[in-house]
Order: C-alpha cells, then sequence, then structure tokens
C-alpha cells in the first residue's frame, strides 16, 4: 500500500466529520471537568477550607504613619507641631470609638509642656489556680506605647530638608493604631492599656509622667509593657528584654514574655506565611551592660533606650520592637542597616536626615511599611490573647478548661535525710 493510500485509508471519507466530532467531544470533556472537578477536590478534603491570611490588616496603619510624617514632620518634644500630631493621634482613637484620657506634663524646666494619650480597653479577667487547686479570677494589665515626637523641630528644616520621621517613630505610632483597630473585635482577659507618648526624645519623658503615676497595686498588675520604635527602616525586626532580666535569678522571669512573641512568630509560621521574621540579638559580648560591676552577655536585650526604660525600672517586664542590625562581633559596628543605599550615615537612619520617607521608599521594598507596621500589631495582638502565665481566659474556664497542677518545692532531702534535692511536696 502506497503512502497516500494509507493515509486516505486512515482518516477515511468523513474526516471532516471526525474531526469535528472529536472536537466537541473534548470540549464537553473539558467543561464537565471544569465544573466536577472542584466538587471531587473539596469532598477529598472532607471539608471546606477557608485561606486565612495573617496580619490582613490593610494599608491603615501605615496611613496613619505617613499622615504623621508628612504632615507634622518637626514634631520635637513640647512644640506647636508636637501638640498638633497629638491631636491628630487623638482624634483617630477616637474615631475607632475609644473613649481617650489625655495626660498632661510639663518639660523639666517648666517651660513647655506635652501630652500622652492613653486608651484603656476592659478585659474581662483571668482565670488563676492557688497551690490548694482552688480556681480564681484576677485582674492584670498589660501597656502598649509608642512615642509621636521627633528629635528635631522646624528650626532644623532648612538643614534636613527631607527629614519627617517616618522611622522614629510615625512608624511605631501606626502599629499601634493598627492593633487598636484590630484588638476592637478581640475578647481580651487582659485589661489593654494603649498609649502614645508625648516627649519620647526628651529622655522618654512622657514615659516617666505615666509611670511615675501608677501605684504600687498597678505596677504589681502590670503583666507586660510592649514598647514599639522605627521598626521600619532597619535591616531585621528585632525584639529585646529590658535590663531588668540581668539580675541574677530574674532572667527567665524577666524574659518569658520576650519568649511569647517568639513563639507567636513560630506558632503563625510568619516568616514562611507573610515573609516576616523575629530575631532576638544574639551577639553573645561579653561586658558590663548595666553598670553594676560585673560582666553581662550581651544577648536578648539591647542599649537602645526608649519609651520602655521607665517600666524596666520599677520591674515590669518589657518587650521592646525596633528594626536593626546586631550581627556584628562588636557593639560600635552595629547598626539599622547593611543597605548600601543608606549609607550616609553609617548605616544610622534615626535621628539622621535619612529619617525621610522620600529617601526611604526609594531604598526599600515597597511593601516594607505597611508589612512591618501589619506584623508587629498582629505578633502583640496575639501575645496578648496569650494571656498570663499558667492562666485560662473565663471563657475557657466556662467551657471546662483547666489548669495543669503545678509542682511546688517545699523541702528538699537526700537519700540519707539531709539536706538534697528530692522534691517533698506539691499542689
Amino acid at each position: 500500500m502506497r503512502k497516500g493510500q494509507f493515509m486516505r485509508f486512515y482518516r477515511g471519507d468523513d474526516y471532516p466529520k471526525r474531526k469535528s466530532s472529536v472536537r466537541h467531544r473534548f470540549i464537553g470533556l473539558f467543561l464537565c471537568l471544569a465544573f466536577i472537578l472542584p466538587g471531587i477536590l473539596t469532598g477529598c478534603s472532607g471539608a471546606d477550607k477557608t485561606v486565612v491570611i495573617l496580619a490582613d490588616y490593610g494599608d491603615y496603619g501605615a496611613e496613619i504613619a505617613q499622615t504623621i510624617a508628612e504632615q507634622y514632620p518637626f514634631r520635637k518634644a513640647y512644640s506647636p507641631e508636637e501638640k498638633l500630631a497629638g491631636a491628630y493621634i487623638k482624634s483617630e482613637f477616637e474615631k475607632l470609638g475609644y473613649t481617650v484620657e489625655e495626660q498632661t506634663f510639663s518639660s523639666a524646666d517648666q517651660a513647655g509642656s506635652s501630652a500622652n494619650y492613653i486608651v484603656t480597653i476592659p478585659g474581662d479577667g483571668l482565670i488563676f489556680q492557688d497551690l490548694q487547686g482552688n480556681y480564681d479570677q484576677k485582674k492584670l494589665q498589660v501597656i502598649v506605647g509608642a512615642h509621636y515626637d521627633t528629635l528635631y523641630g522646624s528650626s532644623d528644616a532648612s538643614a534636613i530638608p527631607d527629614y519627617d520621621g517616618i522611622q522614629d517613630n510615625a512608624c511605631g505610632i501606626g502599629s499601634l493604631l493598627a492593633l487598636a483597630k484590630e484588638i476592637r473585635t478581640n475578647s481580651m482577659g487582659y485589661d489593654v492599656v494603649l498609649i502614645a507618648f508625648g516627649a519620647g526624645s526628651d529622655s522618654y519623658a512622657g514615659a516617666n509622667a505615666y509611670s511615675a503615676q501608677m501605684t504600687s497595686e498597678e505596677i504589681a498588675s502590670t503583666d507586660v509593657m510592649y514598647c514599639v520604635e522605627s521598626i521600619y527602616a532597619g535591616d531585621k525586626l528585632y525584639a529585646s528584654a529590658g535590663w531588668s532580666s540581668l539580675a541574677a535569678g530574674q532572667k527567665y522571669e524577666m524574659r518569658r514574655k520576650l519568649y511569647e512573641v517568639y513563639d507567636v512568630v513560630y506558632e503563625n509560621q510568619l516568616s514562611y506565611k507573610n515573609g516576616v521574621d523575629l530575631l532576638y540579638n544574639e551577639s553573645g559580648i561579653s561586658f558590663d551592660i548595666d553598670g553594676n560591676g560585673s560582666a553581662d552577655i550581651y544577648r536578648e536585650v539591647t542599649t537602645t533606650f526608649s519609651d520602655y526604660v521607665p517600666f524596666d525600672q520599677a520591674g515590669i517586664p518589657i518587650v521592646f520592637f525596633e528594626s536593626y542590625d546586631y550581627n556584628y562581633t562588636n557593639i560600635t559596628d552595629m547598626k539599622e542597616t547593611k543597605n548600601l543605599k543608606l549609607q550616609t550615615n553609617s548605616g544610622m537612619i534615626r535621628r539622621t536626615n535619612e529619617d525621610s520617607l522620600a529617601i526611604l521608599a526609594e531604598a526599600l521594598p515597597s511593601n516594607q511599611l505597611v508589612t512591618r507596621i501589619n506584623n508587629t500589631a498582629f505578633i502583640i495582638l496575639m501575645a496578648i490573647a496569650k494571656g498570663a502565665h499558667n492562666s485560662i481566659t473565663k471563657e475557657a474556664y466556662a467551657g471546662g478548661a483547666t489548669i495543669a497542677p503545678t509542682i511546688h518545692i517545699v523541702a528538699t532531702v537526700t537519700p540519707e535525710g539531709e539536706a538534697g534535692s528530692t522534691p517533698a511536696a506539691s499542689a
């Protein structure tokens, strides 16, 4: 059989008709699969699955930060522009439905005044178990704060024309307001106190004014203070504990809340899902950090001071969020960024002329401001939701949840009956 005959036999006389029929069957099969396959796959999974995007808070916090930076760039402590920025922040709290307390205070020389803007969100209380196994409710609070002023005033404008303080600390206020917006729909065990501090650049005067009026009972009932500053422009997002955790025997108790925020990042897979990781300073340099005459390990703490300092000094555990780069072998080399576009001030951004929306927008990923603000707010929100150590919420208690018994060592003996290390009693 010749080639031409084979092709004619293979196709047959009705080849065009068969070709059209095959095409129609293929299209029909495709449409059938398009409608049926999703149902098959859903059935295989056992249930409909809703994809939850973490820290999906939109542009709200970033817009707050940008507005503060653009409209009030030279909001130096006690200046008219700082007062305008404070009034704007107060109005934003009020738009979210909050009642705002305004705490005014004076500068050390009594020549100027500033204000803290405070929102208190009552919680449901937390349930604890006493030594006898009985359950009891307690009221505890957490404080979240960020300062809204800058180092520079209008008299500095000609020397640093692009400056607006987006890094220090409009971005921190943006995260504070993003948290305020999201926490409204969450039921918390803690009372939550949100504070926009004035005059932070004046040795954290606003934070000092607030902590100074706290009673001993309020200090004792404050489980943690979260402080947010300069989270935008640094290479990495960090969290640190306070210097009070350097005291002998205090490390774990005073850093427990620090470890909790790392747990939030790990449990929610933020590095994988959102591209956001939370680090801690692990340089391990040995020197006398707190000036008490003995060497400390420079790990999980910082030498960057901020509004957390008065609370740390009062014995309240603190968690300080910032963006930085601690990955150096000596402290003098540490800086905010290795970004080659931001080395005019040796990699430092805050309190320099590079603390500018215009400059940073050119040098950083376009989504970094939104991402850092939202994820920091998310981390704090989830850490607050965890509640206090060895406690449960009223809702969980009402649902039948219990607290695992805690072992309490009341005496220790050796096998020979002498002082030793064998647990003798527990509750």
